[in-house]
């Protein structure tokens, strides 16, 4: 398996991730060639001779960088030789079979469809992030890649997230889950309650509306929602887990009685700080295109590009984008799916 990183994006590139492609490489043995992307000299200067020598490595220069701040199509049409377009050109050409990037999403995005495309009959490709909740892990699709979508699109999501559910996670009959105000049927905008009547005449095991405190306290596989309203739960859910370990943090260190508590149950907090960590989650697919891409978190540290790497290897050896054609060919002559 081949896979291909851009190495300079994020927001402690390159050190992390060079350091993430480190810990790849020594414990997963199912990725036998590692592309990095990136300014030559720069890596050269962080990488083991037995590294290099290995033939795991192989180092691929790329003399721009996509910033944080820069309009992702613009700088994909103008910045042709930046680490993102290359490491996309890689898998576009074959000689990789999937990209990682930790660097400008809406860049990665832009990338990944305007050189490797859609897969046949998907109309918009949505972004699968992962929600740990009591009954383990939903994905929220889209969580960013198209704010403005269409019924069809979101349909085509609950495909695409009921798929990568059942393949890669290992979820018989994924539960499918539309996000609105309320959980019934006729809960939610005109917008919504038209993605409920397709969901619900599909053969996707569909539970119907669900709220946000379904996102953590309910059996659910698969969110659907557009990419604005995911982009802004997945943040809010972000930022409520710092302020909440922050808070913990100060109120525990307040008194020294506080403080002899902290010491007994730090073993149990840090637990449970990890399930909802996005390092040992890794990245969030791109599902939908032509060639498996995976976008990890801006500030990701090197045991979260690691594990970026490792979706990007399930991802390819489970055979997702295969399995999303299958399952789209099956609906694109529905009448629903056109309406």
């Amino acid at each position: 398996m081949r896979i291909a990183l851009d190495v300079m994006g994020g927001d402690h590139a390159p050190v992390a991730n060079i350091n993430g492609a480190k810990l790849a490489i020594e414990s997963l043995p199912e990725i036998q060639r590692l592309f990095l992307v990136g300014d030559a000299a720069t890596l050269k200067a962080h990488l083991d001779d037995h590294l290099t020598d290995s033939g795991k490595i192989e180092i691929v220069h790329a003399s721009e960088v996509v910033s944080m701040h820069e309009s992702p199509a613009k700088a994909i049409r103008r910045k042709k030789n930046s680490s993102i377009s290359i490491a996309t050109d890689l898998v576009k050409d074959g000689t990789c079979e999937a990209v990682v990037s930790a660097g400008n999403t809406g860049a990665a995005v832009a990338a990944a469809t305007i050189k490797l495309r859609n897969l046949p009959g998907v109309e918009r490709a949505g972004i699968a992030s992962p929600i740990p909740n009591e009954h383990g892990q939903c994905n929220i699709v889209d969580a960013g890649a198209n704010p403005e979508a269409k019924a069809t699109h979101l349909l085509q999501y609950a495909i695409m997230g009921s798929v990568y559910s059942r393949h890669v996670l290992g979820k018989k009959s994924p539960k499918v889950g539309l996000m609105s105000v309320g959980t019934e049927d006729e809960k939610g905008t005109d917008f919504t309650r038209e993605v409920f009547a397709m969901l619900k005449e599909s053969s996707l095991n569909f539970i119907g509306n669900i709220e946000g405190h379904d996102l953590f306290e309910s059996e659910i596989d698969v969110v659907v929602c557009d990419g604005f309203t995911g982009n802004v739960i997945l943040k809010s859910c972000e930022a409520t887990a710092n302020a909440m370990n922050k808070w913990v943090k100060q109120e525990m260190l307040k008194t020294p009685l506080r403080k002899l508590g902290a010491i007994l149950v730090k073993p149990a907090f840090k637990a449970a700080m990890a399930r909802c960590s996005y390092e040992e989650y890794g990245g969030s697919p791109l599902l939908g295109t032509n060639g498996i891409c995976i976008i990890a978190h801006g500030g990701s540290s090197a045991l979260a590009i690691k594990n970026a790497l490792r979706v990007a290897a399930e991802s390819v050896s489970h055979r997702v984008n295969p399995h999303i054609e299958e399952e789209i060919a099956k609906i694109s002559s529905s009448p629903s799916i056109h309406a």
